[in-house]
């Protein structure tokens, strides 16, 4: 049996001018991950990312503490499939001031507490987008988004070698639209499982001749303890 494992990307740069790269904490994330994958023994056949900058730093730091010097022969393959929806359009449809980044981070500021206040209207404006009553007003519906995501997770099991390992380095989006497929929740269910996703955590799914089966959902042990705090969301 092959496994596939569905691994988050590092913290990105949440409030920067390029929220697609990853954080200083990021970074340190993605090399945590390889050596996590490391200590129990992953040994990769295929590594596949999305087309994102956070996804393939995360990738270049997970592979390069996992194989180290011999990165160079395992090839990181682009699958734009596994890419996470555009937060930035969800934001912006649901505020259009909002396509100001200024604007928005100036009203979050003036609640006094900007990552609650953020995270309340973000929840509020991805329910209105998997809702779907407006799928007109978005460049991705929430159901194109679900239907490219559980289209892509059948190439990965194509792809995935009988008793070999495919590393998939995604956002929390994806393995949400995942794991919901495969456990058979509803879309609102689905983002449930997104908002505890922890950066650089590890979701793991054995492929058999009997279908596939969901072993785990966001590991993140390796996140925690150390000196410097590791655990984050977003």
């Amino acid at each position: 049996m092959g496994t596939i494992y569905l691994l988050r990307h590092g913290q990105a740069s949440f409030g920067s001018s390029n929220y697609d790269q990853l954080s200083a904490t990021g970074h340190v994330q993605a090399r945590v991950l390889g050596q996590a994958l490391k200590a129990r023994g992953v040994l990769a056949d295929q590594a596949i990312s999305g087309s994102m900058q956070r996804h393939q730093e995360t990738a270049a730091g997970a592979l390069g503490e996992l194989v180290g010097e011999a990165s160079h022969t395992l090839s990181l393959v682009q699958h734009a499939g596994v890419n996470e929806f555009d937060h930035e359009n969800v934001i912006e449809v649901a505020e259009p001031r909002y396509a100001d980044k200024l604007i928005m981070m100036s009203d979050m500021a003036a609640s006094g507490d900007p990552h609650r206040t953020f995270q309340t209207f973000f929840r509020d404006a991805v329910s209105r987008w998997v809702g779907g009553n407006h799928d007109e007003e978005y460049k991705e519906p929430w159901s194109i988004f679900k239907l490219r995501v559980v289209s892509a997770l059948d190439d990965l099991v194509k792809q995935t070698p009988a008793k070999g390992n495919t590393l998939v380095f995604t956002s929390g989006g994806t393995i949400s639209v995942i794991c919901a497929h495969l456990l058979g929740l509803s879309d609102a269910q689905a983002f449930t499982i997104n908002w505890t996703l922890a950066n650089a955590g590890i979701t793991k799914i054995r492929v058999g001749r009997d279908g596939l089966h969901l072993l785990s959902i966001n590991e993140h042990a390796h996140l925690e303890g150390g000196a410097s705090p590791l655990l984050t969301y977003r």
